[in-house]
Protein backbone atom coordinates (compact mmCIF):
# COMPACT_ATOMS: atom_id res chain seq x y z
CA UNK A 1 0.00 0.00 0.00
CA UNK A 2 2.68 2.38 0.84
CA UNK A 3 4.50 1.54 -2.45
CA UNK A 4 2.27 2.35 -4.18
CA UNK A 5 1.04 5.46 -2.57
CA UNK A 6 4.63 6.52 -2.98
CA UNK A 7 4.84 5.63 -7.03
CA UNK A 8 1.37 7.72 -7.58
CA UNK A 9 3.10 10.78 -5.56
CA UNK A 10 6.42 9.97 -8.19
CA UNK A 11 3.83 9.93 -10.85
CA UNK A 12 2.34 13.16 -10.04
CA UNK A 13 5.32 14.71 -9.18
CA UNK A 14 7.43 13.79 -12.86
CA UNK A 15 4.04 15.76 -14.32
CA UNK A 16 4.49 18.66 -12.48
CA UNK A 17 7.96 18.65 -13.34
CA UNK A 18 7.39 18.63 -16.81
CA UNK A 19 4.70 21.50 -16.71
CA UNK A 20 7.07 23.51 -14.60
CA UNK A 21 10.02 23.04 -17.56
CA UNK A 22 7.41 23.77 -20.02
CA UNK A 23 6.36 27.10 -18.42
CA UNK A 24 10.00 28.26 -18.13
CA UNK A 25 9.83 28.44 -21.89
CA UNK A 26 8.07 31.98 -21.82
CA UNK A 27 8.76 34.94 -19.17
CA UNK A 28 4.25 35.30 -18.67
CA UNK A 29 4.04 31.51 -17.46
CA UNK A 30 7.26 31.56 -15.65
CA UNK A 31 6.30 32.21 -12.49
CA UNK A 32 3.24 29.82 -12.20
CA UNK A 33 5.82 27.30 -13.70
CA UNK A 34 8.19 28.06 -11.18
CA UNK A 35 5.33 27.42 -8.38
CA UNK A 36 4.92 23.41 -10.32
CA UNK A 37 8.12 22.67 -9.76
CA UNK A 38 7.94 23.72 -5.98
CA UNK A 39 4.74 21.52 -5.53
CA UNK A 40 6.42 19.02 -7.46
CA UNK A 41 9.35 18.87 -5.27
CA UNK A 42 7.40 19.19 -1.93
CA UNK A 43 5.53 16.23 -2.87
CA UNK A 44 8.59 14.05 -3.93
CA UNK A 45 9.72 15.10 -0.22
CA UNK A 46 6.92 13.67 1.37
CA UNK A 47 6.13 10.86 -0.52
CA UNK A 48 10.38 9.59 0.01
CA UNK A 49 9.94 10.35 3.72
CA UNK A 50 6.99 7.72 3.73
CA UNK A 51 9.03 5.01 1.74
CA UNK A 52 11.85 5.46 4.16
CA UNK A 53 9.67 4.51 7.35
CA UNK A 54 9.10 6.59 10.92
CA UNK A 55 13.18 5.39 12.13
CA UNK A 56 14.34 7.76 10.16
CA UNK A 57 11.98 10.78 9.78
CA UNK A 58 14.26 12.69 12.36
CA UNK A 59 17.33 12.51 10.78
CA UNK A 60 15.42 13.63 7.43
CA UNK A 61 13.59 16.72 8.45
CA UNK A 62 16.66 18.10 10.40
CA UNK A 63 18.82 17.52 7.32
CA UNK A 64 15.64 18.92 5.22
CA UNK A 65 15.30 21.82 7.69
CA UNK A 66 19.29 22.62 7.59
CA UNK A 67 19.31 22.92 3.83
CA UNK A 68 15.93 24.54 3.62
CA UNK A 69 17.69 27.65 5.73
CA UNK A 70 21.08 27.83 3.98
CA UNK A 71 19.37 27.59 1.00
CA UNK A 72 17.25 30.57 2.11
CA UNK A 73 20.18 32.36 3.15
CA UNK A 74 21.93 32.08 -0.36
CA UNK A 75 19.14 33.09 -1.90
CA UNK A 76 18.23 36.98 0.01
CA UNK A 77 22.28 37.43 0.23
CA UNK A 78 22.56 36.45 -3.92
CA UNK A 79 22.52 39.07 -6.24
CA UNK A 80 20.94 38.95 -9.76
CA UNK A 81 24.65 39.79 -11.16
CA UNK A 82 25.74 36.67 -8.86
CA UNK A 83 23.34 34.15 -10.54
CA UNK A 84 25.49 32.07 -12.85
CA UNK A 85 27.96 31.77 -10.42
CA UNK A 86 25.30 30.11 -7.53
CA UNK A 87 23.87 28.18 -10.76
CA UNK A 88 27.20 26.95 -11.00
CA UNK A 89 27.61 26.26 -7.90
CA UNK A 90 24.54 24.10 -7.20
CA UNK A 91 25.41 22.00 -9.96
CA UNK A 92 28.40 21.07 -7.93
CA UNK A 93 26.17 20.38 -5.20
CA UNK A 94 24.57 17.94 -7.67
CA UNK A 95 27.46 16.18 -8.88
CA UNK A 96 29.07 15.61 -5.20
CA UNK A 97 25.67 14.52 -3.89
CA UNK A 98 25.95 11.39 -7.29
CA UNK A 99 29.40 10.59 -5.99
CA UNK A 100 28.10 10.12 -1.91
CA UNK A 101 24.95 8.46 -2.80
CA UNK A 102 26.85 5.91 -5.57
CA UNK A 103 30.10 5.31 -2.70
CA UNK A 104 27.36 4.56 -0.55
CA UNK A 105 25.62 2.20 -2.76
CA UNK A 106 28.66 0.25 -3.41
CA UNK A 107 29.17 -0.34 0.93
CA UNK A 108 25.78 -1.46 0.71
CA UNK A 109 26.06 -4.21 -1.84
CA UNK A 110 29.51 -5.00 0.02
CA UNK A 111 28.04 -5.01 3.61
CA UNK A 112 24.81 -7.15 1.61
CA UNK A 113 27.45 -9.92 0.56
CA UNK A 114 29.04 -10.29 4.06
CA UNK A 115 25.33 -10.82 5.25
CA UNK A 116 24.73 -13.39 2.80
CA UNK A 117 27.75 -14.92 3.75
CA UNK A 118 27.35 -14.79 7.46
CA UNK A 119 23.45 -16.56 6.92
CA UNK A 120 22.22 -13.18 8.48
CA UNK A 121 19.05 -11.81 6.82
CA UNK A 122 18.93 -8.52 5.59
CA UNK A 123 16.18 -6.44 5.70
CA UNK A 124 15.21 -2.61 5.37
CA UNK A 125 15.05 0.25 2.45
CA UNK A 126 17.72 -0.41 -0.10
CA UNK A 127 20.04 -3.09 1.28
CA UNK A 128 17.14 -5.24 1.03
CA UNK A 129 16.61 -4.51 -2.32
CA UNK A 130 20.16 -5.14 -3.05
CA UNK A 131 19.61 -8.91 -1.33
CA UNK A 132 16.91 -9.72 -3.59
CA UNK A 133 19.05 -8.64 -6.82
CA UNK A 134 20.43 -11.85 -9.42
CA UNK A 135 24.33 -11.79 -10.06
CA UNK A 136 23.00 -10.37 -13.25
CA UNK A 137 21.38 -7.38 -11.46
CA UNK A 138 23.91 -6.70 -9.57
CA UNK A 139 26.60 -6.84 -12.65
CA UNK A 140 24.15 -4.28 -13.70
CA UNK A 141 23.91 -2.38 -10.52
CA UNK A 142 27.84 -2.07 -10.33
CA UNK A 143 27.86 -0.16 -13.90
CA UNK A 144 24.89 2.16 -12.41
CA UNK A 145 26.62 3.32 -9.51
CA UNK A 146 30.27 3.13 -11.46
CA UNK A 147 28.52 6.00 -13.81
CA UNK A 148 26.97 7.69 -11.55
CA UNK A 149 29.93 8.40 -9.64
CA UNK A 150 31.92 9.58 -12.81
CA UNK A 151 29.71 12.01 -13.97
CA UNK A 152 28.91 13.40 -10.85
CA UNK A 153 32.65 13.52 -9.84
CA UNK A 154 32.85 15.60 -13.59
CA UNK A 155 30.36 17.45 -12.51
CA UNK A 156 31.30 18.78 -9.53
CA UNK A 157 35.18 19.71 -9.88
CA UNK A 158 33.94 21.02 -13.51
CA UNK A 159 31.52 23.19 -11.41
CA UNK A 160 33.97 24.82 -9.14
CA UNK A 161 36.62 25.68 -11.65
CA UNK A 162 33.21 27.02 -13.61
CA UNK A 163 32.29 29.24 -10.19
CA UNK A 164 35.48 30.31 -9.91
CA UNK A 165 35.72 31.67 -13.39
CA UNK A 166 32.46 33.52 -13.29
CA UNK A 167 33.21 34.76 -10.16
CA UNK A 168 36.66 36.27 -11.03
CA UNK A 169 38.12 33.81 -8.51
CA UNK A 170 40.15 31.96 -11.76
CA UNK A 171 41.54 33.10 -14.83
CA UNK A 172 39.35 33.46 -17.20
CA UNK A 173 41.56 32.08 -19.96
CA UNK A 174 41.68 28.84 -21.60
CA UNK A 175 44.74 27.12 -19.73
CA UNK A 176 45.67 23.23 -20.15
CA UNK A 177 48.64 21.26 -18.77
CA UNK A 178 51.22 20.11 -21.06
CA UNK A 179 49.75 17.27 -23.11
CA UNK A 180 46.46 18.69 -23.04
CA UNK A 181 44.18 16.57 -24.92
CA UNK A 182 46.19 13.99 -24.55
CA UNK A 183 45.34 14.04 -20.74
CA UNK A 184 41.99 14.00 -20.89
CA UNK A 185 41.63 11.27 -22.76
CA UNK A 186 44.14 8.92 -20.67
CA UNK A 187 42.33 9.85 -17.69
CA UNK A 188 39.11 8.94 -19.84
CA UNK A 189 40.42 5.36 -20.81
CA UNK A 190 41.96 4.21 -17.55
CA UNK A 191 38.33 5.18 -16.23
CA UNK A 192 37.25 2.25 -18.96
CA UNK A 193 39.34 0.20 -17.29
CA UNK A 194 38.79 0.54 -13.91
CA UNK A 195 35.06 -0.07 -15.09
CA UNK A 196 36.63 -3.77 -16.36
CA UNK A 197 38.53 -3.91 -12.90
CA UNK A 198 35.35 -3.21 -10.81
CA UNK A 199 33.08 -5.52 -12.75
CA UNK A 200 35.66 -8.18 -12.02
CA UNK A 201 36.45 -7.99 -8.37
CA UNK A 202 33.85 -5.30 -7.22
CA UNK A 203 37.02 -3.94 -5.18
CA UNK A 204 37.02 -0.06 -3.68
CA UNK A 205 40.18 0.68 -5.13
CA UNK A 206 39.16 0.85 -8.93
CA UNK A 207 36.28 3.12 -7.66
CA UNK A 208 38.50 5.44 -6.17
CA UNK A 209 41.04 5.83 -9.28
CA UNK A 210 38.05 5.90 -11.30
CA UNK A 211 36.92 8.91 -9.17
CA UNK A 212 40.00 10.73 -9.14
CA UNK A 213 40.15 10.58 -12.70
CA UNK A 214 36.71 11.88 -13.09
CA UNK A 215 38.01 14.69 -11.08
CA UNK A 216 40.43 15.69 -12.89
CA UNK A 217 38.58 15.50 -15.94
CA UNK A 218 36.22 17.89 -14.51
CA UNK A 219 39.10 20.75 -13.37
CA UNK A 220 41.25 20.16 -16.78
CA UNK A 221 38.37 19.97 -19.30
CA UNK A 222 36.61 23.89 -17.62
CA UNK A 223 40.35 25.28 -16.94
CA UNK A 224 40.96 24.50 -21.00
CA UNK A 225 37.41 26.49 -21.81
CA UNK A 226 37.84 30.48 -21.99
CA UNK A 227 35.70 32.97 -20.19
CA UNK A 228 33.65 33.44 -23.18
CA UNK A 229 32.15 30.18 -23.39
CA UNK A 230 30.70 29.84 -19.91
CA UNK A 231 27.04 30.63 -20.81
CA UNK A 232 27.43 26.93 -22.95
CA UNK A 233 29.53 25.78 -20.00
CA UNK A 234 27.28 26.39 -17.26
CA UNK A 235 23.99 24.92 -19.50
CA UNK A 236 26.54 21.86 -20.55
CA UNK A 237 27.24 21.16 -16.71
CA UNK A 238 23.51 21.65 -15.66
CA UNK A 239 23.38 18.81 -18.08
CA UNK A 240 25.99 16.39 -16.46
CA UNK A 241 24.31 16.97 -13.53
CA UNK A 242 20.99 15.35 -14.59
CA UNK A 243 22.61 12.66 -16.11
CA UNK A 244 24.36 12.04 -13.25
CA UNK A 245 21.43 12.14 -11.07
CA UNK A 246 19.80 9.78 -13.23
CA UNK A 247 22.36 7.44 -13.32
CA UNK A 248 22.00 6.96 -9.62
CA UNK A 249 18.34 6.89 -9.95
CA UNK A 250 18.95 3.64 -11.91
CA UNK A 251 21.11 2.55 -8.87
CA UNK A 252 18.36 3.20 -6.45
CA UNK A 253 15.35 2.23 -8.52
CA UNK A 254 14.08 5.52 -8.09
CA UNK A 255 11.77 6.01 -11.01
CA UNK A 256 11.02 9.63 -9.89
CA UNK A 257 14.89 10.19 -10.20
CA UNK A 258 15.44 8.92 -13.56
CA UNK A 259 12.76 10.77 -15.10
CA UNK A 260 13.77 14.43 -13.33
CA UNK A 261 17.91 13.59 -13.90
CA UNK A 262 16.57 13.07 -17.84
CA UNK A 263 14.66 15.86 -17.93
CA UNK A 264 17.30 18.21 -16.34
CA UNK A 265 20.00 16.36 -18.83
CA UNK A 266 18.18 16.32 -21.53
CA UNK A 267 17.10 19.99 -21.76
CA UNK A 268 20.87 21.00 -20.11
CA UNK A 269 21.77 19.52 -23.75
CA UNK A 270 19.54 20.95 -26.15
CA UNK A 271 19.98 24.51 -24.15
CA UNK A 272 23.94 23.81 -24.79
CA UNK A 273 23.18 22.96 -28.70
CA UNK A 274 21.03 26.15 -28.54
CA UNK A 275 23.97 27.95 -27.12
CA UNK A 276 26.39 26.87 -29.34
CA UNK A 277 23.90 27.39 -32.41
CA UNK A 278 23.96 31.16 -31.45
CA UNK A 279 27.79 31.47 -30.82
CA UNK A 280 28.22 29.45 -34.66
CA UNK A 281 30.27 26.74 -32.71
CA UNK A 282 30.04 23.34 -32.66
CA UNK A 283 29.81 21.84 -29.32
CA UNK A 284 32.63 19.72 -29.54
CA UNK A 285 35.15 22.62 -30.53
CA UNK A 286 33.77 24.39 -27.35
CA UNK A 287 34.21 21.35 -25.12
CA UNK A 288 37.97 20.56 -26.42
CA UNK A 289 39.04 23.22 -28.04
CA UNK A 290 38.11 26.48 -26.08
CA UNK A 291 37.26 29.78 -26.76
CA UNK A 292 39.70 31.89 -28.97
CA UNK A 293 41.85 29.40 -31.51
CA UNK A 294 42.35 31.27 -34.83
CA UNK A 295 43.67 30.85 -38.34
CA UNK A 296 45.59 33.90 -38.15
CA UNK A 297 46.07 37.68 -36.43
CA UNK A 298 43.12 39.55 -36.28
CA UNK A 299 42.17 42.51 -38.05
CA UNK A 300 43.71 46.02 -36.65
CA UNK A 301 41.01 48.86 -36.03
CA UNK A 302 41.83 51.76 -37.18
CA UNK A 303 40.16 55.22 -35.50
CA UNK A 304 39.33 56.58 -32.18
CA UNK A 305 36.46 56.23 -30.02
CA UNK A 306 34.38 59.64 -29.51
CA UNK A 307 32.94 60.48 -26.00
CA UNK A 308 29.63 61.83 -25.37
CA UNK A 309 27.70 63.25 -22.83
CA UNK A 310 24.30 63.09 -21.28
CA UNK A 311 22.69 66.43 -23.01
CA UNK A 312 24.00 64.49 -26.14
CA UNK A 313 22.52 61.29 -25.54
CA UNK A 314 19.29 63.13 -23.98
CA UNK A 315 19.13 65.36 -27.40
CA UNK A 316 18.98 62.48 -30.01
CA UNK A 317 16.70 60.59 -27.80
CA UNK A 318 14.09 63.67 -27.89
CA UNK A 319 14.20 63.39 -32.05
CA UNK A 320 14.57 59.74 -32.17
CA UNK A 321 11.05 58.04 -33.13
CA UNK A 322 12.84 54.35 -32.86
CA UNK A 323 15.02 53.22 -29.99
CA UNK A 324 16.32 49.83 -29.30
CA UNK A 325 18.09 48.68 -26.08
CA UNK A 326 20.36 45.98 -25.84
CA UNK A 327 21.32 44.59 -22.44
CA UNK A 328 24.42 42.96 -21.74
CA UNK A 329 26.56 41.71 -18.49
CA UNK A 330 27.76 45.69 -17.68
CA UNK A 331 24.35 46.20 -17.18
CA UNK A 332 23.39 43.16 -14.48
CA UNK A 333 26.67 44.47 -12.83
CA UNK A 334 25.71 48.11 -12.54
CA UNK A 335 22.51 46.67 -11.61
CA UNK A 336 20.96 49.24 -14.11
CA UNK A 337 17.85 47.71 -14.98
CA UNK A 338 15.47 49.73 -12.87
CA UNK A 339 17.13 53.24 -14.51
CA UNK A 340 16.88 50.94 -17.74
CA UNK A 341 13.22 50.81 -17.12
CA UNK A 342 12.17 54.09 -15.90
CA UNK A 343 14.26 55.58 -19.23
CA UNK A 344 11.52 53.10 -21.03
CA UNK A 345 8.57 53.87 -19.58
CA UNK A 346 9.63 58.02 -20.20
CA UNK A 347 10.29 57.26 -23.98
CA UNK A 348 7.35 55.47 -24.00
CA UNK A 349 5.16 58.24 -22.84
CA UNK A 350 6.67 60.44 -25.66
CA UNK A 351 4.74 58.53 -27.84
CA UNK A 352 8.51 56.83 -29.24
CA UNK A 353 8.59 53.02 -29.84
CA UNK A 354 11.20 51.33 -27.53
CA UNK A 355 12.29 47.67 -28.04
CA UNK A 356 15.27 45.86 -26.22
CA UNK A 357 16.89 43.22 -28.60
CA UNK A 358 17.92 40.25 -26.63
CA UNK A 359 20.99 38.10 -27.65
CA UNK A 360 21.21 34.38 -27.04
CA UNK A 361 24.33 34.48 -25.12
CA UNK A 362 24.02 38.02 -23.52
CA UNK A 363 25.72 38.20 -20.10
CA UNK A 364 26.81 34.64 -18.51
CA UNK A 365 23.91 32.52 -18.67
CA UNK A 366 20.86 32.17 -20.82
CA UNK A 367 17.87 33.69 -20.06
CA UNK A 368 19.75 36.66 -17.66
CA UNK A 369 19.17 39.53 -19.57
CA UNK A 370 15.36 38.32 -19.36
CA UNK A 371 15.17 37.50 -15.88
CA UNK A 372 16.78 41.17 -14.63
CA UNK A 373 14.29 42.96 -17.29
CA UNK A 374 11.37 41.07 -15.92
CA UNK A 375 12.73 42.04 -12.68
CA UNK A 376 12.16 45.26 -13.57
CA UNK A 377 8.90 45.56 -14.64
CA UNK A 378 9.62 45.69 -18.58
CA UNK A 379 6.72 44.91 -20.66
CA UNK A 380 7.16 41.30 -21.99
CA UNK A 381 6.03 42.27 -25.51
CA UNK A 382 9.08 44.73 -25.91
CA UNK A 383 11.44 42.23 -24.91
CA UNK A 384 12.43 40.28 -28.18
CA UNK A 385 15.16 37.88 -29.39
CA UNK A 386 17.51 38.76 -32.19
CA UNK A 387 16.06 36.75 -34.65
CA UNK A 388 12.81 38.32 -34.44
CA UNK A 389 14.85 42.03 -33.79
CA UNK A 390 18.00 42.17 -36.34
CA UNK A 391 16.01 43.22 -39.51
CA UNK A 392 14.71 46.32 -37.86
CA UNK A 393 18.03 47.75 -36.97
CA UNK A 394 18.33 49.79 -40.36
CA UNK A 395 15.43 51.83 -39.85
CA UNK A 396 16.05 52.47 -36.29
CA UNK A 397 16.98 56.19 -35.44
CA UNK A 398 19.15 55.34 -31.83
CA UNK A 399 20.04 52.11 -30.44
CA UNK A 400 21.65 51.85 -26.81
CA UNK A 401 24.14 49.57 -26.12
CA UNK A 402 24.47 48.91 -22.13
CA UNK A 403 27.25 46.89 -21.20
CA UNK A 404 27.73 44.50 -23.99
CA UNK A 405 30.42 44.08 -26.31
CA UNK A 406 30.81 40.37 -28.35
CA UNK A 407 27.11 40.29 -29.33
CA UNK A 408 27.25 43.72 -30.85
CA UNK A 409 30.54 43.33 -32.26
CA UNK A 410 31.00 43.33 -35.99
CA UNK A 411 33.99 41.43 -36.15
CA UNK A 412 32.27 38.80 -36.47
CA UNK A 413 31.36 39.52 -39.98
CA UNK A 414 34.34 41.32 -40.89
CA UNK A 415 37.33 39.71 -39.82
CA UNK A 416 37.30 35.75 -40.95
CA UNK A 417 40.16 35.67 -38.05
CA UNK A 418 38.36 37.18 -35.23
CA UNK A 419 37.82 34.94 -32.04
CA UNK A 420 34.48 35.07 -32.65
CA UNK A 421 34.33 34.89 -36.50
CA UNK A 422 30.97 33.42 -37.91
CA UNK A 423 29.12 34.59 -34.36
CA UNK A 424 25.44 35.77 -35.20
CA UNK A 425 25.43 38.81 -33.48
CA UNK A 426 23.02 42.30 -33.36
CA UNK A 427 23.67 44.61 -36.37
CA UNK A 428 23.27 47.42 -34.14
CA UNK A 429 25.96 49.46 -36.27
CA UNK A 430 23.51 49.66 -38.78
CA UNK A 431 20.93 52.31 -36.67
CA UNK A 432 21.44 55.64 -37.54
CA UNK A 433 22.79 56.66 -33.94
CA UNK A 434 24.63 54.07 -31.44
CA UNK A 435 25.42 55.16 -28.17
CA UNK A 436 27.57 52.48 -25.84
CA UNK A 437 27.53 53.13 -22.06
CA UNK A 438 30.49 51.33 -21.17
CA UNK A 439 33.01 51.65 -18.22
CA UNK A 440 36.30 52.10 -20.27
CA UNK A 441 37.85 51.90 -23.26
CA UNK A 442 38.86 48.26 -22.19
CA UNK A 443 37.45 45.00 -24.50
CA UNK A 444 34.59 42.86 -22.67
CA UNK A 445 35.04 40.18 -21.13
CA UNK A 446 36.47 37.75 -23.95
CA UNK A 447 39.71 40.31 -24.43
CA UNK A 448 38.42 41.53 -28.26
CA UNK A 449 38.77 44.79 -29.66
CA UNK A 450 34.96 45.80 -30.84
CA UNK A 451 35.24 48.32 -34.18
CA UNK A 452 31.53 49.26 -33.39
CA UNK A 453 33.15 51.06 -31.04
CA UNK A 454 35.11 53.55 -33.60
CA UNK A 455 32.72 53.66 -36.22
CA UNK A 456 31.25 57.07 -37.79
CA UNK A 457 27.46 56.46 -36.45
CA UNK A 458 28.91 55.42 -32.45
CA UNK A 459 29.54 57.25 -29.62
CA UNK A 460 30.66 55.86 -25.98
CA UNK A 461 28.85 57.11 -22.93
CA UNK A 462 31.34 56.16 -20.68
CA UNK A 463 31.20 56.09 -17.07
CA UNK A 464 29.24 53.51 -14.51
CA UNK A 465 25.84 52.36 -16.63
CA UNK A 466 23.73 53.25 -13.55
CA UNK A 467 24.90 56.46 -12.68
CA UNK A 468 24.98 57.27 -16.52
CA UNK A 469 21.82 56.44 -17.11
CA UNK A 470 20.48 58.25 -13.81
CA UNK A 471 22.58 61.94 -15.45
CA UNK A 472 20.43 60.57 -18.39
CA UNK A 473 16.99 60.51 -17.05
CA UNK A 474 17.90 63.70 -15.35
CA UNK A 475 17.53 65.05 -18.90
CA UNK A 476 14.44 63.21 -19.64
CA UNK A 477 11.26 64.74 -18.15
Amino acid sequence: MEYGFTTAAYVVAAVLFILSLGGLSGQESAKRAVWYGIAGMALAVLATLGMLGGGFWLVALILIAAGGWFGMLVAKRVQMTEMPQLVAAMHSLVGLAAVFVGLNAHFTMKAVARAHAAGTEVTGGFAAMVAHKTPVELGILQVELFLGVFIGAVTFTGSVIAFGKLAGRVDGKAKKLPGGHLLNAGAAALSVLCLAWYMGTGGFLPLVIMTLCALFIGYHLIMGIGGADMPVVVSMLNSYSGWAAAAIGFSLSNDLLIVVGALVGSSGAILSYIMCKAMNRSFISVILGGFGSTAGPAMEVEGEQVAIDADGVASALEEAEEVIIVPGYGMAVAQAQQNVSELTKRLRAKGKKVRFAIHPVAGRLPGHMNVLLAEAKVPYDIVLEMEEINEDFPDTDVVIVIGSNDIVNPAAQEDPNSPIAGMPVLEVWKAKQVFVSKRGQGTGYSGIENPLFYKDNTRMFYGDAKKSLEELLAKIA
